[in-house]
């Protein structure tokens, strides 16, 4: 069991988790997190989202933080400094496209300065509340170079993102790694990349390591992040599968109730 004194590190997630439903962080939860800093606690924000559009957020918080980004596909430094990327080959992803999946799902290549996407979608669009990272509607057959960090489809339906997964894992397993960051969002990212894979390049980098450390989560794409660390909490509205998947982990409350921010002041700064 994990006590209060071994804890040195602090992980999350941002969807779901340190932002509430209007994807922001409430000015409390930036209090919490700028006196965890002065007390010298290293904090990781570890995303899927891009690093483009996870920078403004992670800055509001007013302290300090790693970033890892694209489930783990970008890790930078609390300066921004690249200190690792990996992309998935244009082949795999032509792979796929060529599939021939049906326009109802959106497609989006998340490509280095810009998501390129076969329709617009209001739904993801919302997620930026500033938009540093633009889309771009596309014919993807008209591209030579699909390289990119990540390959993301979603659909209001989580069963036909399901099919879609399995079908794609059919000729692709050893290729991508995939994750159901939300369950309308599902993510392929090259089979070496998760996030539990970059946060331990950062622990290994501060001379930390994960026992150390305490996470927080809602989604899949947390799953091995959450299983890694010496301490794990997971949110009140996490989906129902995870919290029956990781049962033997404790349940906080929501992030629209600033759940993470609470949990710390009581276990660290009180």
């Amino acid at each position: 069991m994990t006590n209060k004194e071994s804890i040195k590190v602090i992980i999350s997630d941002l969807d779901g988790t340190l932002l509430n439903a209007e994807h922001k962080i409430s000015d409390y939860t930036k209090s919490v997190f700028q006196q965890l800093h002065q007390e010298n606690y290293l904090i990781i924000v570890a995303t899927g989202r891009h690093h483009l559009d996870a920078f403004p957020i992670v800055e509001s918080l007013g302290c300090p933080v790693y970033l890892v980004t694209s489930n783990g596909a970008r890790i930078h430094s609390p300066k921004k400094e690249l200190l690792f990327s990996f992309d998935i080959k244009s082949d795999a992803i032509k792979s796929v496209l060529a599939l021939e999946i049906d326009s109802e799902f959106t497609t989006v290549v998340f490509r280095e300065e810009v998501w390129q996407t076969n329709k617009d979608n209001e739904k993801l669009n919302s997620f930026q509340t500033e938009m540093n990272y633009p889309p771009e509607i596309v014919d993807f057959s008209a591209i030579e170079d699909l390289s990119a960090i990540k390959l993301f489809f979603t659909h209001n339906d989580h069963h036909k993102l399901v099919e879609l997964k399995d079908r794609i894992l059919v000729n692709h397993s050893d290729d991508f790694h995939y994750a159901f960051s939300l369950p309308f969002c599902l993510e392929f990212m090259d089979k070496s990349v998760d996030k539990s894979v970059a946060i331990l390049k950062i622990l290994e980098k501060e001379n930390f390591s994960f026992e150390q450390s305490i996470s927080f989560g809602d989604g899949f794409n947390d799953e091995k992040m959450l299983l890694a660390t010496g301490k794990a909490l997971i949110m009140e509205n996490a989906v129902e599968a995870l919290k029956s998947k990781l049962s033997h982990l404790e349940v906080i409350p929501s992030n629209d109730n600033d759940g993470v921010a609470k949990y710390l002041s009581k276990m660290l700064l009180s």
